[in-house]
């Protein structure tokens, strides 16, 4: 079962994510077979943290809860919020298999909440820009909920044009995005 898990930073809270970066990391890899993607959401200077994407292929629902809620900046209070959703890997593959590769171009989170007949289940036809791309689901998975993804853009408005059918969301986010991990 795959899972996306959107942490957003509380405000102010950047001296106690930085505080908590090595604990984020080595409770990341915990979960390093199970990670699809993840990176942090950046703020308009393309440096400031705003939150922390992951999408992963856990067992259940309950051990995707127990993945948000256990992480070190969640229990320290770094994070304002979490949206976990079920989640489908409709590429079939990590974003480390992204022929991109991770720096080139600008990248973006692009995130779709949406009720109703579900819309967007499959990429466009031109997915050389798709880093991770899905339908956002309820955990039976059984009803649409929206649609994520990752991907590479010029600009935020060709990053939500590109994806979303926009007549089908209640809202669209996009922020800008970069791929996470230790850094070398």
């Amino acid at each position: 079962m795959e899972f996306l898990c959107y942490h957003r930073d509380r405000p102010d809270s950047l001296a106690l994510r930085d505080e908590l970066l090595e604990d984020h990391w080595s409770y990341m890899d915990q979960y390093a077979k199970e990670m699809i993607a993840r990176g942090p959401t950046l703020a308009d200077d393309g440096e400031t943290p705003t939150g922390s994407v992951h999408i992963l292929d856990l067992p259940d629902p309950a051990t995707a809860r127990a993945f948000a809620f256990d992480e070190p900046g969640y229990q320290a209070g770094v994070y304002r919020d979490v949206l976990l959703r079920r989640w489908r890997n409709v590429l079939g593959r990590t974003m480390w298999e992204f022929p991109g590769g991770p720096t080139e171009g600008n990248r973006y989170f692009v995130l779709g909440l949406g009720t109703g007949e579900p819309a967007d289940l499959t990429p466009p036809a031109d997915r050389d820009d798709l880093i991770a791309y899905g339908p956002l689901l309820s955990d039976d998975g059984a009803t649409w909920l929206g649609t994520a993804a990752l991907l590479r853009a010029p600009d935020p408005e060709t990053a939500r044009a590109v994806l979303l059918t926009p007549d089908r969301y209640a809202d669209v986010e996009v922020h800008n995005w970069q791929f996470g991990g230790r850094s070398s």
